[in-house]
C-alpha cells in the first residue's frame, strides 16, 4: 500500500495523504483518508483516497469543482436509486452517453465541464421519463 505522488492542478505543489480529520475535523470517521494540496488551506484542493490501496479517488477539487461534483452525484444517482436502473446500468447508460470507458466514467474524475454536462443529460433522462409515465 504506497502513497502515490499527486500533484495540485490548480498550484502545480504535491498533495499529502492525510486523514479525513485533517479537512473534516475530529467530527468525522477516523479511517477516512484524502490528498490534499500542501498549500492548504490557501489552495483549498483535496480528494478522497480509497483505504485499502491509499490511491486517490480521483483528482484534486477546489471547493467550487467539489461542489459541481456533489451536484453531479445526487443528478446522477436518482436513475439507480429510484430503481428505474441497476447502478451498473446507470454507469453503462453515462459511459454511453458522454462517450467514456470505463476508468474514465467516475464523477470524482470529471471537470465543471463533464459535471454539467452529466447533469444536463440526467435532467433530460428524468424528463423523458416523467412524460412517458
Amino acid at each position: 500500500m504506497k502513497k502515490k505522488t499527486v500533484y495540485c492542478p490548480y498550484c502545480g505543489a504535491k498533495a499529502t495523504l492525510h486523514r479525513s480529520s485533517y479537512i473534516y475535523g475530529s467530527e468525522t470517521k477516523k479511517e477516512g483518508l484524502v490528498y490534499v494540496c500542501d498549500r492548504y488551506p490557501h489552495c483549498d484542493a483535496y480528494v478522497a483516497a480509497h483505504l485499502r490501496s491509499r490511491l486517490p479517488m480521483g483528482t484534486l477539487a477546489n471547493g467550487e469543482l467539489r461542489n459541481k461534483r456533489i451536484q453531479a452525484h445526487k443528478a446522477f444517482d436518482w436513475l439507480w436509486k429510484s430503481g428505474r436502473m441497476k447502478k451498473w446500468q446507470a454507469y453503462k447508460w453515462m459511459q454511453g452517453k458522454l462517450g467514456l470507458n470505463e476508468q474514465q466514467a467516475h464523477i470524482a474524475m470529471f471537470s465543471e465541464y463533464m459535471c454539467d454536462r452529466l447533469i444536463e443529460l440526467c435532467d433530460q433522462a428524468y424528463e423523458n421519463m416523467k412524460s412517458a409515465a
